[in-house]
Parts: C-alpha cells; structure tokens; sequence
C-alpha cells in the first residue's frame, strides 16, 4: 500500500471517530450546524495537507495510466447527484 495511502487513511480514521460522536439530543439545528462545520475545519487542519497530497498522487496515477476516458465517460453515464435530505422525524414516532 502506498505510504501517503497509509497516512491519509490514518488521519481520516481518526478525525471520523470524532465526527460519529452525536451531538446532544438537545442541540438546535444552529449548534448541530456548528459542530460540523467545526468538524469540516478540524478536517482540513488535521488531513487537508495530507488528502491534498494523496489526490495528487492518485490523479497522476490516473493519466499515467489512461484511465481518465473511462472515469469521464462513467461520469457521463452515472453522473452524481446530491441526496435529498432526510425528512424530519414525525411527531407520531414517539
């Protein structure tokens, strides 16, 4: 496995175990909103740098390796699309 492989996925690893921890059940949207957005920054301080690198090297190795027309034309085929947001939960599920 490459080395940069290896330390992205440790820092990833890392930063998601914190990312996973709820946030209190009586935090408002404003907090909850808050929290991720402090998540997303301690991300790139912690993994940016790292993840930036590891990109590099992967689309490098991607044009090295003629794999760009297939990547476009899966694109093409499947482009991504952003999911819809969950419904919030109905009154009646308590």
């Amino acid at each position: 496995m490459h080395p940069l492989k290896q330390e992205y996925d440790a820092c990833f690893n890392l930063w998601f175990e914190g990312y996973l921890e709820p946030t209190p059940s009586s935090a408002t949207d404003a907090q909850r909103i808050a929290h991720y957005q402090r998540k997303a920054s301690e991300f790139e301080s912690k993994c940016g740098k790292v993840y930036a690198e590891y990109q590099n090297c992967i689309q490098s190795a991607v044009k090295q390796n003629g794999i760009e027309p297939m990547l476009q034309q899966a694109r093409e085929e499947h482009p991504l699309r952003e999911a819809p947001l969950p419904a919030p939960p109905s009154k009646d599920a308590a």
